[in-house]
């Protein structure tokens, strides 16, 4: 699978571990940034993850920052992005299942690598249930475009 992963400075490390761990499990990262530990602005990251996906460049997207919150928030700015707040394995999976979301978010202040490491795992496994949920992504669609 061909995976985004971005964010700012609070997710950096946390990322430069997911992505070697993304690696050892056989999947392709494009990496958007930030680079470093210096200070940066979160939402021009998570557009770009948040972009990449809906223009199927890649087939999922991570944001990572201090609570993750923020980048939830700036991926779902763009249309077609369905981000989800993972700081658990619960929310991972349910988020797949019933809401198919292609961007996963995790705040670095409050999830240790080993757990990111499985949190990821488990939301790039988990399929989409389909069936009842379907509706409601067309509803949220709908929103996007304004008509609901």
């Amino acid at each position: 699978m061909k995976v985004a992963i971005g964010g700012d400075h609070a997710g950096y490390r946390l990322k430069e571990d997911l992505k070697e761990f993304l690696k050892e499990e056989g999947h392709e990262i494009q990496d958007v940034g930030t680079h470093s530990e210096e200070p940066v602005d979160f939402p021009i990251y998570c557009a770009r993850v948040a972009r990449a996906v809906v223009n199927a460049s890649v087939d999922r997207g991570i944001v990572l920052g201090g609570s993750g919150q923020g980048e939830q928030i700036a991926a779902n700015k763009v249309d077609g992005c369905r981000a989800a707040l993972c700081n658990d394995l619960y929310t991972a999976r349910m988020s797949r299942q019933h809401n198919d979301a292609n961007v996963l978010a995790i705040g670095a202040r409050i999830v240790a690598a080993p757990l990111a490491r499985e949190i990821t795992r488990l939301w790039l496994e988990t399929t989409f249930e389909g069936g009842r949920h379907v509706p409601r992504l067309e509803q949220i669609a709908a929103i996007e475009r304004g008509e609901l």
